[in-house]
């Protein structure tokens, strides 16, 4: 078990993430000894710097949590604590020198034996210059128009993937705004269903308002003449309520000749 888990899973979480970056440091350096194009070492060393700056930014976490943890054990832990950091900013500080170094090697590739003048170093130039014969110059201006042309080529590339990209978004726009349209002229039309519809549901229930009137008139008619017809078998001598026509009056009562005796 790591001694450190006894201690604090934090500190044991940070010397992890601290050994990775170690690790990756220490395989970046020597991917960085195997590359030959001074474009590609330059991304290295930036990609390198970025892991050593997470990694000092991870040494002083630990040595926060090491000073929170000082109140509660012993001065022995504490002691193997603080060596520990030590050998971290160690470590870290050899991997700082080995990044400088390379810096320093990449700048000086970088000198160019055929660039216009400049001041401090024509006279390194010339002496380098006198020094190589004429098949080294000619091989190292091939060399530099070998790398000139991919260089174009690769601009080339960018702008062809750049056009590319751009007509593909231009593509998708038109189909975005032909989508757009078609939405708008859908809605347009349910617009007009929706009040075609609201249109016939207020006709359709003012007739129904009207036929429930009519039907309401019907039937207090019907219960009029219910009335009248009731009234006028109940009380056929009241002469108040006239006649309703096609109704019969009541037929007169007949005398029998027995009863005239």
């Amino acid at each position: 078990m790591d001694p450190l888990s006894a201690i604090s899973e934090d500190l044991a979480e940070i010397e992890g993430q601290i050994a990775d970056i170690f690790r990756a440091l220490s395989n970046g350096f020597q991917k960085l000894e195997k590359i030959k194009d001074a474009n590609r070492q330059s991304r290295q060393l930036e990609e390198l710097t970025g892991k050593m700056r997470d990694c000092k930014r991870l040494i002083k976490e630990f040595d926060g949590e090491v000073k929170d943890l000082e109140s509660k054990y012993d001065p022995a832990t504490i002691k193997m604590l603080n060596e520990k950091k030590q050998s971290m900013i160690k470590e870290l500080n050899s991997y700082v020198a080995l990044k400088k170094q390379n810096a320093t090697n990449l700048e000086n590739k970088r000198i160019d034996l055929f660039d216009g003048p400049h001041e401090g170093f024509n006279e390194d130039n010339g002496l380098l210059a006198s020094s190589m014969t004429n098949q080294q110059l000619m091989d190292h201006g091939n060399h530099m128009m070998d790398e000139t042309d991919q260089a174009i080529e690769r601009s080339k590339k960018t702008v062809q993937d750049t056009i590319n990209v751009g007509t593909e978004t231009a593509a998708a726009l038109k189909a975005q705004t032909e989508q757009m349209s078609r939405i708008v002229n859908e809605l347009d039309s349910i617009q007009f269903s929706i009040k075609k519809a609201s249109k016939l549901v207020k006709e359709i229930g003012r007739q129904v308002a009207t036929d429930k009137c009519i039907m309401a008139l019907l039937f207090l008619i019907v219960i009029g003449v219910i009335a009248i017809i009731i009234v006028k078998l109940v009380n056929p001598s009241n002469k108040d309520i006239r006649d309703i026509p096609g109704l019969a009056p009541p037929a007169p009562t007949r005398k029998l000749l027995w009863e005239t005796n």
